[in-house]
């Protein structure tokens, strides 16, 4: 069974910079995806950041510039880099792996931006 445990949200000032991580454990593909989406209230989960296997990244326009995605070498841990927060990206974020042809998502963890 894969197991999705994501870190790091928190409460930070407009400006200011966090880091989330989402260790996944389990029977892990060499060949997969990770990402991050988010969630805000009365809105549509949305794709933030996704990383494969092969390391090739992919940004919504909306982080471009600020977020950065990236994974360790064991290709297990995925990490978003979110400098410049603003308060539009306040959200429940959640981690995603696709693994083979099945995905899995992590529980979330809150990110709050105070302007």
């Amino acid at each position: 069974q894969v197991q999705l445990v994501e870190s790091g949200g928190g409460l930070v000032q407009s400006g200011g910079s966090l880091r989330l991580s989402c260790a996944a454990s389990g029977s892990i593909a060499s060949i997969n995806v990770m990402g991050w989406y988010r969630q805000a209230p009365g809105k549509q989960r949305e794709l933030v950041a996704r990383i494969s296997s092969d390391s090739t990244t992919y940004y919504a326009d909306s982080v471009k510039g600020r977020f950065t995605i990236s994974r360790d070498n064991a290709k297990t841990t995925v990490y978003l880099q979110m400098n410049r927060l603003k308060s539009e990206d306040t959200a429940v974020y959640y981690c995603k792996l696709l693994n083979g042809f099945r995905e899995y998502w992590g529980q979330g963890t809150q990110v709050t931006v105070s302007s």
